[in-house]
């Protein structure tokens, strides 16, 4: 995002965690043991996603999760669905256009 302010704000309440601010351009997430960090970058060039790559939370409910993400203003991009592989998710933006994989984390190591 090259807006710190919007991402610490749009992460800040998904995560219901309001992060800490590490620098007037990092914004850090403790998410128990991990980390989300959203900061600009110091030469200023944006960093893009390859068509496949997302950032993957794990998360106990997953519809609290989509609303939250539409109430921060994301956009959901899916359903809730069961995946081939087994697990249960779906997948969206944050405002940015980052694009998030949402699963349920009881997933997580019963695949």
């Amino acid at each position: 995002m090259s807006d710190i302010e919007a991402a610490a704000k749009f992460y800040s309440h998904v995560l219901d965690n309001p992060g800490k601010r590490i620098s007037p351009d990092r914004h850090y997430f403790d998410l128990g043991g991990m980390m989300l960090a959203c900061y600009v970058p110091a030469d200023g060039k944006s960093w893009t996603f390859d068509d496949n790559q997302y950032i993957y939370l794990a998360v106990p409910d997953l519809e609290i999760m989509r609303a939250r993400i539409e109430q921060a203003g994301g956009r959901c991009l899916t359903e809730i669905a069961k995946m081939p592989w087994g697990e249960t998710m779906f997948f969206a933006v944050d405002p940015s256009g980052s694009r998030l994989g949402i699963t349920r984390n009881d997933h997580l190591f019963s695949i």
